[in-house]
């Protein structure tokens, strides 16, 4: 890796630290040339603090460490792209990235979704919302519904016309949204079995 630590008087280089699994960017970091051989070093990731005066581990005070996952360098060598695993939020305010609110999204248009899906839940309005029609008649008829859906997406598998194939299986994790959050559940508590799962 051949990083141009050179390019600014400071000797430093933008470091964008991402999140390994969501894919979503945490916060923004310098480092010099010390800053990344001790991050290699240590396997926690380590800026130069311009505040400080000095070297900083990410976590030092509040436990809230970076697990070293991958470092990237850009096309002009000048910018390191670091994927990590966060122990714990990142923001010094909180929350898991420095850019994000109370409500922040790990999985794109599905965590959307879900708040979509809670919204129409809440508003309890069956006459305007399908999504709300089916939480007023309750957990068996959710969990009827993501059965036929599982159903018809398997016929279509076995089908040749992806198209349908496509279209039931959007209709299947949809309604299993539902059903998730019928019985307390997230996308994230899906994700947090399957990592437990993970060898």
């Amino acid at each position: 890796m051949n990083i141009d630590f050179n390019k600014n008087n400071d000797g430093l280089v933008p470091t964008i630290i991402q999140d390994a699994i969501t894919k979503n960017v945490l916060m923004l970091g310098y480092m010099n040339a010390e800053a990344l051989d001790r991050t290699k070093e240590t396997g926690k990731v380590t800026f130069y603090s311009r505040s400080k005066k000095r070297l900083w581990t990410k976590g030092e005070e509040s436990g809230n460490f970076l697990k070293l996952v991958d470092i990237k360098n850009d096309c002009d060598n000048d910018t390191l792209l670091v994927s990590v695993n966060p122990v714990g939020p990142t923001c010094h305010k909180g929350t898991a990235t420095c850019w994000a609110g109370d409500n922040e999204s790990n999985f794109g248009f599905f965590s959307e979704l879900e708040d979509t899906i809670e919204q129409r839940r809440n508003s309890a309005d069956g006459e305007q919302s399908y999504v709300a029609t089916l939480f007023e008649k309750g957990i068996n008829k959710i969990a009827q519904k993501v059965g036929e859906e599982a159903v018809e997406t398997v016929i279509e598998a076995m089908d040749n016309n992806d198209d349908l194939f496509l279209y039931e299986s959007a209709d299947l994790l949809f309604h299993y949204l539902i059903l998730l959050q019928a019985k307390g559940f997230t996308l994230k508590d899906i994700e947090a079995e399957l990592m437990r799962r993970k060898k």
